[in-house]
């Protein structure tokens, strides 16, 4: 069965028929990617999940304001001091600010520093479904009226920062995307040309991958349509990266299996019917571990996690398909010229499948000498780099430390905190029944950290009182002072009372960050596990691999965090950054130890443990760190964004898909195979083999008796 569905690609016929229906698949794929833009949600309600106290805020503050509203705040500055015609200005722009659309209420201000030498004026703009595309435009319009009163031109001083400032520079930042795919597709075409030697191999897979990603984006659209899926410009960005490096790790273990058995096989579809045979169990394996890791995301409490998992599993499913299908018919259609200028010809040297001489022959041979001082070795030098997580700082980032430059609102920002207190113009919301309005205020006026408290608002039986930060709202200090202001309203019996506002959102986020990480965490290590038995038909070698697999990610996430603090000097990292760089990093790190363990267990087979895990090491060497390097260059590109986030995602999964790569399954799998023998496949059919048995001919009948058994 199996053989027969793997020869169907490759079929005389069938390749012209996949070849066919992916040309047709593509043609609504494209109108419907384009599209995906028109579902992103990027306002809180995305983010956050429906029960968080900040959010239930919003909802109660809805009597109290026309809408969801965020604060964009305006700076006029002058280092020698405002003068009347400054404040003139600014005033003239206040009230020009009221016919920009978005704009929500009369604007306040504005209102001269205590230095005199900056003026504040702070505008409610409203918030729909566009979330940070639509507040990126108003801000736009904000700053073309500035400059067009003059702001700017005579050394008056324009800023337009606040979290309505921040969520506009968040959106040009992602605007990126464009370039980014750019950037990711090239480096993949350069790592291939390395690789393949070829100037026209490169390009099948590089169409198959682009292929794939519109496919995915399409169906994706019709998800977030039709089913619910929340998709943001995280989502976007992410689900570029991870298809072009998946899809293209999948095509490198295919080709180089393709062009061994071009070698045995003197017709093509012939030689890639046993290519799929023997290398897509492996592909498919790794896709599936991808996969289900992915869209465990979907038990997270953040939205922008939980629509994230299932995104990115379809992006991966997506370009499994394509590579199982439409890469094989792109293949034997095109025949053996297509490795040109070296052609794999009938009966070459390489035949036999696995390099005697070169790198990993050599790598291989090294470690057998002393296999378990090895292994204990790497295995301390990875622990003593995991030791770096202790100084990771992953509660969230401030506003003005989201960005790897300095835009607007980041100027904006600094010179604001310059001139007026911390909190100004970003308060907090208190919302609660009209009979307890003055307890909730005197309680809140009696926090730590709160510096002013506004006289209540009712209406409709409600209480809203606005609470002013002494630090910077977007703060860690900010934050705990909502956590203390929560505490102190929650203890008034019948208010009722809840505390929201963007601190209260970014404290929220942050929570349900933790949570997120606590659950999912170890949900995907069993499942990943599960995964790997059902693969080998084992128990011993799944663990083995598993805790690889963990002390991979625990030194990647170390060495991350000494970089982010003494070379980038990042503040720190956003909440979700530990939970995705793990997610990212066992679901793709076990892909390498799949496609090499599963190339061990087919040698073994035929001549036991020790000789098949250094002829599976020489084998799949070179195509897996070709894999490697690729996956690895296509995260690094991520660092193209301005965003800190993305800058430390990209350089985390890069470094450990490197340091997986050629240290952990070159050196530590490969050294563990060569100790434990053949208990790494205990219980199996393989673990009861006898070593004195003569293997037949034929891998496939083989691997039939062992079942059989």
């Amino acid at each position: 069965m199996v053989r027969t569905l793997a020869s169907l690609p490759s079929g005389r016929v069938a390749k012209w028929v996949v070849v066919a229906l992916w040309a047709v698949l593509l043609v609504p794929a494209l109108m419907l990617a384009g599209r995906l833009g028109d579902v992103e949600e990027n306002d809180n309600a995305a983010w956050l999940p429906g029960d968080a106290e900040s959010t239930r805020v919003v909802e109660r503050a809805e009597r109290f304001q026309p809408a969801d509203t965020l604060p964009a705040i305006v700076i006029h500055d002058r280092p020698g001091g405002i003068t009347s015609a400054d404040l003139a200005e600014a005033r003239a722009d206040a009230e020009a600010f009221l016919g920009v659309e978005g704009v929500v209420g009369q604007p306040q201000g504005p209102v001269t520093s205590e230095d005199g030498e900056a003026v504040q004026t702070v505008v409610q703009i409203r918030k729909d479904r566009t979330g940070w595309e639509g507040i990126g435009k108003v801000v736009d319009a904000l700053t073309e009226v500035g400059e067009k009163n003059g702001a700017k031109t005579d050394g008056l001083g324009f800023h337009v920062t606040g979290p309505a400032g921040h969520a506009s520079d968040s959106i040009k930042a992602f605007g990126g995307g464009g370039a980014l795919t750019t950037i990711t597709a090239s480096v993949v075409v350069l790592i291939l040309l390395l690789t393949y030697r070829s100037p026209v191999l490169p390009l099948l897979p590089l169409l198959t991958a682009g292929g794939a990603l519109v496919t995915s984006e399409a169906v994706i659209y019709l998800l977030a349509r039709h089913a619910g899926l929340t998709v943001n410009k995280q989502t976007g960005f992410i689900l570029t990266v991870l298809v072009f490096g998946a899809a293209t790790d999948y095509a490198l273990l295919l080709t180089s299996r393709y062009r061994e058995e071009l070698r045995r096989h003197e017709d093509r579809h012939a030689a890639m019917a046993q290519a799929l045979h023997r290398s897509g169990p492996a592909i498919v394996a790794s896709a599936m571990t991808v996969a289900a890791g992915l869209t465990l995301l979907m038990l997270a409490d953040l939205n922008s996690t939980q629509g994230l998992g299932p995104a990115c599993a379809v992006g991966v499913l997506v370009g499994l398909l394509a590579m199982v299908t439409l890469m094989p018919a792109l293949l034997v259609v095109c025949g053996r010229w297509i490795f040109w200028p070296v052609r794999p010809s009938y009966g070459s040297a390489g035949a036999t499948g696995a390099a005697e001489e070169g790198l990993w022959n050599r790598v291989g041979t090294a470690v057998a000498g002393r296999p378990r001082l090895v292994w204990a070795g790497t295995a301390l030098v990875l622990g003593a780099m995991a030791l770096g997580t202790l100084g990771l700082r992953a509660d969230g980032l401030a506003a003005k430390d989201q960005f790897t430059g300095r835009p607007q609102t980041v100027v904006g920002e600094e010179i604001r905190s310059r001139h007026f207190p911390a909190g100004s113009g970003d308060p907090v919301y208190v919302l609660a029944r009209a009979g307890s309005a003055e307890r909730v205020r005197t309680a809140l006026s009696g926090v730590p950290g709160v510096t002013d408290v506004s006289a209540p608002v009712v209406k409709d039986g409600e209480a809203m009182v606005l609470g002013e930060l002494d630090d910077d709202p977007s703060g860690t200090e900010a934050m705990r002072t909502v956590e203390r202001a929560r505490a102190a309203v929650h203890r008034i019996e019948g208010a009722h009372a809840q505390v929201g506002g963007s601190t209260a959102i970014l404290l929220d986020t942050r929570e349900a960050a933790a949570r997120d990480s606590r659950v999912i965490i170890p949900i995907v290590l069993v499942v990943v596990f599960l995964v790997l038995v059902l693969l080998l038909r084992a128990v011993v070698a799944p663990l083995l691999l598993m805790a690889t697999v963990v002390l991979s990610f625990g030194a990647a996430l170390g060495v991350s965090g000494l970089v982010f603090d003494h070379v980038f000097h990042f503040a720190g990292a956003e909440a979700s950054f530990p939970l995705l760089t793990f997610v990212f990093l066992v679901a793709l790190g076990i892909d390498y130890n799949i496609f090499l363990v599963t190339r061990v267990r087919e040698e073994t087979l035929l001549h036991g443990t020790r000789r098949g895990a250094l002829t599976g090491l020489s084998a799949t060497g070179g195509v897996i760190t070709s894999a490697g390097l690729v996956l690895a260059g296509t995260f690094a590109a991520m660092a193209s964004l301005p965003l800190v986030f993305a800058a430390e995602l990209g350089f985390a999964v890069a470094f450990g898909v490197l340091l997986d790569t050629l240290i952990v399954r070159s050196v530590l799998v490969t050294a563990l195979t060569l100790d434990v023998g053949r208990w790494m496949w205990w219980p199996g059919a393989l673990f009861r083999r006898p070593t004195t048995l003569q293997p037949p001919a034929d891998r496939h009948d083989l691997e039939s008796t062992l079942r059989a058994r």
